[in-house]
């Protein structure tokens, strides 16, 4: 029994001490390092050579740029569902007064009725001391219920009015309502884009953003004369060497644009401090006295088609297949435009963007 007892009371060996314990921590430190390079191997970017990074950025920003278009486009929507609004509420409110007024008479008509009504007509007849007054006052009376009769008929043709007025108003209010939740969607997704570039470009080493600028600048060293454009002063003129105008207005856009270089870019902007793409052009050819729509994938639709071999300064050249950038023709293949955030207005070859068309604003 002793014996019992003194087997029970020994303490039990651990099986994970000593050699033991060495051997199992060495396989779970193994184990965890292999897990943590696997781990790491599914989560951990690639390095991007300078090129690579360029290229994303370049996506990102032009991404928000389609999406500032966009809100562009709404905001000119929403602008114009509020004045419609505007003007339909006008309308209603002038015509509820002129529906006052006619209600007015009508009850001037049945106050006048209820005060002949205490006598029949034939009674009134037999007491009449004069009956030719009498028959004068009957063909008056009839005449009186011919105007009530036309005022009634005017009160309920004013009611349905004013009722298909409010039922289009309302029409602008559910239309008003979806252009400002356009406006907002279009909104963060551009400034969500622009974040995420620039996120990319803060995690940037001094190196690799050096690296990156050197291959932003060797994709412009084809346009050598073009590259020192934001360095112009806005007093310069276009070179002699470079083709006319297709007419006077187009020649004053041209001017306009050369006068905008080194501005800054801003989401929204038409001028005259600062532009977007669209917002330049407009403002451009609007000192030509030709109003352009507010954005790139209405601009392209306004005025003549050309092709890239017919382009001439002044013409509207268009980029990407969403239609989301524009700038102003100025020849020899460059163009001036606004192109991004944090960048200024530019002068620019064509061929650094993909080509999607041109038209020349009449």
């Amino acid at each position: 029994m002793d014996a019992v007892v003194a087997a029970h009371r020994k303490p039990k060996q651990n099986p994970l001490a000593g050699p033991a314990a060495r051997t199992a921590a060495t396989l779970a430190l193994a184990s965890a390092a292999t897990a943590t390079a696997f781990e790491g191997g599914a989560h951990a970017e690639p390095a991007l050579t300078p090129a690579q990074i360029k290229a994303k950025v370049d996506q990102l920003y032009q991404e928000a740029e389609a999406a500032a278009e966009k809100h562009n486009g709404a905001q000119e929507t929403t602008a114009k569902a509020r004045r419609e609004l505007d003007q339909l509420r006008d309308q209603a409110a002038r015509k509820t007064e002129k529906l006052n007024a006619s209600r007015d008479r009508l009850g001037s008509f049945a106050t006048a009725q209820y005060r002949a009504a205490g006598m029949d007509a034939g009674m009134q007849l037999a007491l009449t001391s004069d009956p030719d007054e009498y028959l004068e006052r009957a063909e008056l009376a009839g005449r009186v219920g011919e105007l009530q009769a036309g005022a009634i008929a005017g009160v309920h043709r004013q009611l349905v009015e004013i009722g298909q007025l409010k039922a289009r108003a309302e029409e602008r209010v559910e239309t008003l309502r979806a252009r400002q939740s356009d406006l907002a969607r279009h909104k963060t997704t551009a400034r969500d884009k622009l974040a995420a570039a620039r996120r990319m470009l803060d995690r940037l080493t001094a190196e690799q953003r050096g690296a990156y600028e050197g291959v932003a600048a060797g994709e412009s060293s084809g346009a050598a004369a073009a590259a020192s454009a934001p360095a112009q002063t806005s007093a310069q003129t276009p070179a002699e060497s470079t083709p006319k105008a297709a007419d006077s207005r187009a020649a004053q856009a041209v001017s306009y644009a050369y006068g905008a270089l080194g501005k800054p870019y801003v989401w929204g902007a038409t001028g005259p401090s600062s532009f977007d793409c669209s917002g330049l052009t407009q403002a451009a050819w609007r000192s030509a006295g030709v109003s352009l729509p507010r954005t790139t994938y209405t601009q392209i639709n306004a005025g003549r088609r050309v092709t890239r071999s017919q382009l001439a300064p002044g013409d509207l050249v268009f980029f990407y297949s969403g239609v989301s950038h524009v700038g102003i023709y100025i020849g020899n293949g460059q163009m001036i435009h606004a192109p991004r955030p944090g960048d200024a207005v530019r002068i620019a070859p064509i061929d650094q963007m993909p080509f999607a068309g041109a038209t020349r604003p009449a």
